[in-house]
């Protein structure tokens, strides 16, 4: 299994709409249900910087997450162009392997 990590830094006003997006049972989180390989995601929130979230995509594999990105890249890209004012920054942090 790997874990994809993301950082994203939200907006002023737009936490909750960021939450609902972003989290276990969001935007995101309905569309990567539609590849074979997705285990489940979590939202986490920083105690001292309120604004600072990482998300954490469980994967049965990289290549499932390959596999999803081939076939559903058009609809990330435009759930992505949708999310982009929620946030004032984002990068991916990495993908982490569980031993």
């Amino acid at each position: 299994m790997i874990v994809i990590v993301w950082e994203f830094r939200v907006r002023p006003g737009r936490t909750a709409g960021f939450e609902r997006a972003y989290g276990p049972n969001g935007d995101w989180a309905r569309l990567f249900q539609s590849g074979d390989g997705y285990l489940g995601s979590e939202l986490i929130r920083d105690r001292e910087d309120p604004d600072r979230y990482l998300t954490l995509d469980r994967w049965a594999s990289l290549a499932a997450f390959a596999a999803f990105e081939a076939r559903h890249g058009a609809e990330y890209r435009a759930l992505d162009a949708v999310c982009e004012p929620l946030c004032s920054d984002e990068r991916r942090v990495g993908s982490f392997e569980i031993p």
